[in-house]
């Protein structure tokens, strides 16, 4: 039996920086928000505004993208079934739908207003609150998406025989 390393290798990738994408987005959920809360209390706050938030960032939306990337790559021939949730690839079909969801709210509603609130691109005070609720919300429901998607990925892989489990 030949071992496929070109599948190996991009399911290490995908586990990898889907920890990194998760592990950011629950630090920004449950550290970083409240964090900030205290620390513009007491004027701290700009050494995580101007530094740590805009690093973050970036881990944070190419890990997802990354993440996007690998998984589509090890669906392969199974993409399509997986995507339309037939022939049995629901499960990850579902999950595979959540990601996308999860991938689409990364670039398009909160990394764009994250960019107003940190004053990367100017914004009025007005546009920033707007951002601010939009960003807040999109990173809540990843949040929550996050659980249910790696539920069904993970089912789905093992049922589908997508990975050794």
């Amino acid at each position: 039996m030949e071992y496929d390393y070109f599948t190996a290798i991009v399911r290490f990738l995908h586990v990898i920086v889907g920890v990194a994408w998760i592990g950011l987005l629950y630090y920004f959920n449950f550290v970083q928000v409240p964090a900030l809360k205290n620390a513009n209390a007491d004027g701290t706050a700009a050494g995580i505004t101007k530094h740590v938030a805009p690093l973050a960032l970036l881990w944070f939306r190419w890990a997802a993208l990354a993440t996007w990337i690998a998984g589509a790559a090890l669906l392969g021939a199974n993409f399509v079934p997986a995507f339309t949730l037939s022939g049995g690839y629901e499960a990850i079909g579902l999950g595979s739908w959540l990601g996308t969801i999860m991938l689409f709210n990364v670039w398009v509603l909160i990394w764009p207003n994250q960019q107003k609130i940190l004053g990367l691109k100017s914004a009025s005070d007005a546009e920033k609150t707007a951002a601010r609720r939009i960003a807040f919300l999109a990173s809540r429901t990843n949040t929550m998406l996050s659980i249910p998607m790696l539920f069904l990925m993970t089912n789905g892989l093992s049922h589908k025989g997508l990975i050794g489990l």
